[in-house]
This record gives C-alpha cells, sequence and structure tokens, in this order.
C-alpha cells in the first residue's frame, strides 16, 4: 500500500483490500476534484491559538483530508561528511515513533488506510498525510509522533540503511543518475548542491542513530514550518488539529544558512565510458530564480523551446523531424541558492553528435530571435488552460498551497497566475530569451559511447 521505502518488496495480499480501497478512493477524489476545478479555489488563512498558521481549501463533498507540510532546509544543510542524512531521516521517520515500534506505526497506517509519507529536498524537508475524515484523529496523532518523537530503532535504521545502499549500489551503474549527478557535480562544484542528496555507499553506512535524532531536533521548528490542507474540516477545527499536531515541535530551528552557488556553465563536455547501446545526455547552464521578474517569461519562452513536450521547438527538430529521440526536453531548475536552465536527450551512439548539435541550434535560435507570435500565444494558451489540471487532487492543491508559502507568492496566487502569464508579451519574451539561452555556456554530460563527441575534460568525483 506504502510502497516509497527504498527497495520495499511488495506488500503481502493480505493488504490487498486496503490498498483497493485507496484506490477506489481516489477515483471518487478525482470525480469530485473535476467539479471541484469548476468553480473558484478560496484559501482560507487559519491561525491557531498557539499561532501556527496553515492554509486551507475547504472542501466537504468527500470525507477526506490531506494535508502537506515543509520545513525549510533540507538536504543541502547534510554535513559535508555524511551527505544522505536527510534522505535517510525521510526514509526513517515513520518506522516507529512514540510508543510505537515499527510494526505497529506502519500497522496502524495499513488498518486506517492512511497515506504518511515524507520527502527530503536540496531546500526543503516535505511531509503528506492524507486520510478519511473518520480517522483523521488517528492521523494526525501519528503525524504528530513521527514529527516529535520517532524512535530511529536499530531494526528499522538497519533494514532501511540495506535498502537505500542496495538502490546505490544499482543508481551506480544507471546511465541516467550518472549523468544528472555529474551535471550537478560540474555546475555546483563545492557547493552543498553538488552533494549526493541520497548519500553514497560510505556516508550511509557511517549515518547514526544519534545523527538522525540530531537532525530532527535542528531542522524541525516552528518557524520554518509551512502547512497547506484541503478536504472535509472546518477553520475552527483545523485550529485545534494544528496546536495538538505541531506545537509540541520546538519553537524554532537551529539557525542555518547556505551560500548562494557561483554556478559554472563553463560549456565543458564530459564524456563517461559506458558499453551501452542509447547514450544519455544531461546539459544545462546558469539559469533563473523563481523571485527574479523574468521568471514568468521565461517560463513561457522554456515551453516554446523545450517543455511543451510535442508542441516545443526541441521535439520538432530532433524527434519529429529526424527521428534521432524518442525523447528531448528543456527545464527550468531554480533552487533557494542558486539556479539552472537545462535539458536532455537519449539517443543512439551514433546520433549523438548530430543531436547534439541540433539542440545547440534551437538553444542559440531561441537566444537570437526569441519565440514567434504564433509559438507565444499558442504556449500562452496551453499554460493557462492546463492550469486547472493542477487540481486535481487534494493532495495537489495542499502541496501548491505549501509552495505558495515557501515563495512567497501570496495567498491569492491561485487567481493571480493565469495572469502573470497572459501578461507576457513578445518583447518581454524575445529579451528574456536573450539573456537566458547562452548556448556557449552549455555544460554538457554524456553516458554511453558516443560518437561525434570530443571531451573537453574528465568527469569530476562525487555526485547526486
Amino acid at each position: 500500500m506504502r510502497d516509497r521505502k527504498p527497495g520495499a518488496a511488495t506488500q503481502s495480499a493480505a493488504m490487498l483490500p486496503a490498498r483497493t480501497f485507496i484506490l477506489a478512493g481516489l477515483l471518487v477524489v478525482l470525480t469530485a476534484f473535476a467539479a471541484f476545478q469548476a468553480r473558484a479555489v478560496e484559501v482560507q488563512r487559519v491561525v491557531s491559538p498557539g499561532g501556527i498558521e496553515a492554509w486551507l481549501v475547504e472542501d466537504h463533498s468527500n470525507p477526506i483530508i490531506a494535508l502537506e507540510l515543509a520545513f525549510r532546509g533540507g538536504a543541502s544543510l547534510d554535513p559535508a561528511t555524511k551527505p544522505g542524512l536527510a534522505y535517510m531521516v525521510s526514509t526513517l521517520i515513520d518506522e516507529g515513533a512514540g510508543p510505537l515500534d515499527s510494526q505497529s506505526f506502519q500497522g496502524a497506517l495499513d488498518d486506517l488506510s492512511i497515506n504518511l509519507r515524507f520527502q527530503a529536498g536540496l531546500d526543503g524537508f516535505n511531509g503528506s498525510l492524507s486520510t478519511l475524515t473518520e480517522n483523521s484523529g488517528r492521523a494526525f496523532e501519528l503525524l504528530r509522533l513521527a514529527l516529535t518523537a520517532p524512535r530511529f530503532d536499530p531494526e528499522p535504521v538497519e533494514r532501511i540503511r540495506s535498502q537505500i545502499l542496495s538502490r546505490l549500489s544499482r543508481e551506480a551503474e544507471d546511465p541516467d543518475v550518472i549523468a544528472g549527478r555529474t551535471l550537478r557535480r560540474l555546475m555546483f562544484q563545492e557547493h552543498p548542491y553538488a552533494r549526493p542528496t541520497r548519500g553514497t555507499e560510505a556516508s550511509i553506512a557511517a549515518i547514526t542513530s544519534d545523527d538522525l535524532h540530531g537532525f530532527v531536533r535542528a531542522r524541525f521548528g516552528r518557524d520554518e514550518l509551512f502547512v497547506g490542507v484541503v478536504g472535509d474540516i472546518t477553520p475552527e477545527a483545523l485550529k485545534t488539529v494544528l496546536d495538538q499536531t505541531f506545537l509540541p515541535l520546538p519553537v524554532k530551528a537551529e539557525p542555518f544558512s547556505v551560500a548562494e552557488a557561483a554556478v559554472q556553465s563553463a560549456g565543458d563536455l564530459v564524456v563517461i565510458e559506458k558499453n551501452i547501446p542509447q547514450s544519455v545526455v544531461s546539459l544545462g547552464q546558469a539559469g533563473i530564480k523563481r523571485d527574479d521578474p523574468d521568471y514568468y517569461a521565461a517560463y513561457v519562452v522554456n515551453h516554446v523551446l523545450g517543455g511543451g513536450g510535442f508542441s516545443s521547438r526541441l521535439v520538432e527538430e530532433v524527434r519529429e523531424k529526424r527521428g534521432l529521440a524518442y525523447s528531448v526536453y528543456s527545464y527550468l531548475g531554480p533552487l533557494d541558492h542558486g539556479a539552472l536552465v537545462g535539458g536532455g536527450v537519449a539517443t543512439q551512439n551514433e546520433r549523438v553528435g548530430e543531436s547534439l548539435d541540433l539542440i545547440r541550434a534551437e538553444w542559440a535560435r531561441m537566444a537570437d530571435e526569441g519565440p514567434s507570435a504564433e509559438e507565444l500565444e499558442q504556449a500562452k494558451r496551453f499554460l493557462t488552460g492546463s492550469f486547472p489540471l493542477r487540481f486535481s487532487s487534494s493532495g495537489n492543491i495542499a502541496g501548491m498551497l505549501v509552495g505558495m508559502q515557501l515563495e512567497d507568492l501570496g495567498i491569492d496566487y491561485l487567481d493571480k497566475r493565469n495572469s502573470f502569464i497572459e501578461a507576457v508579451d513578445l518583447a518581454m519574451a524575445q529579451r528574456v530569451a536573450k539573456r537566458l539561452y547562452r548556448p556557449d555556456d552549455l555544460t554538457v554530460v554524456v553516458v554511453g559511447a558516443p560518437a561525434g563527441v570530443t571531451p573537453t575534460r574528465e568527469a569530476p568525483a562525487g555526485g547526486s
């Protein structure tokens, strides 16, 4: 039912009824939110008597509550000698808490069809909870225990450690993982963003129970907490839940700072030889952060270049016209302390050089010309018209509410977002395209046995 543990085995047949119930519940949620999308989404700011704030979208059409939370400060705060600490905490925090050992805690979640999971990113630590309203009291109690009293008992620690090590071993041979982690290492150099988020075999082996408890004590403070809630709960009821669940946390997390990344865009090309029939390519350059005034124009322009699927220039030139690859794309990668604009392709070894030439040419054409008026209007229509699809589940909306708080977008962002897209005109798009895309600065990593490319340097050690 909860297959998110690294290397987790399939649950036994005894769990099938619960899993079937959850899937049926999700179908109900999706159906309900089709109607939910049709009306305005009202976001309410709820502050508990104890001062805990959450943003709420109240909806009583189904007896389901979804909560998303985030703490600022993620894997970028891992000790340099122990990367993977935040990730290991995220996989273990619900493996026993308070009076409940791992089996009891997991059994309580399964018995009541409660979905609880955690994730560590570079800039934050996130949690997700979904539950039937009738089970919400127990669900919020289990969330409180996981955040405030995780046990990190020897058995689950060693079991999860073994699963993580097994995953790392598999990833060491995965060309997509190798390309991505090498690109990050090249572009972020000695910055924490270059460290391996899931750790290394040596660092995971060295992490102790004291390290895990220390992360929780240091990072889970109410001053760094952001909460979004969607579903069958009133503001008054939510105030009680917020205090019961989060007031036991420390008032403040330990102070932290992360230096701004001096993103390297030196135009290097690295080849990591691997005897596979198809090479994987990751590429990138310095990009644009989420709070930059040009972000929305960059978002629209990137859709035209390679973020718009089959309608994008890269797909048209590389896949449709020449059949060089099934997938080719570009993306914006804004982080709190640095940003990339990147892309990727996977293609037959003998076509790598040709594919890279085409991508660089489209990168340059976008910089020189920007999008056409027709491309710009098509992109804006798609990006505004598809926005309601993000409201397809309560969890998605709760996650958006948290993201809006983290990015300081304002509680009315859902109402205003499309106007930001609509405001991008042709002159703005052309100016931002010239600012954003610099083909000579592209750093490229190729994993495979590529033809038609000449590396400019050796691959660095480490990765993500």
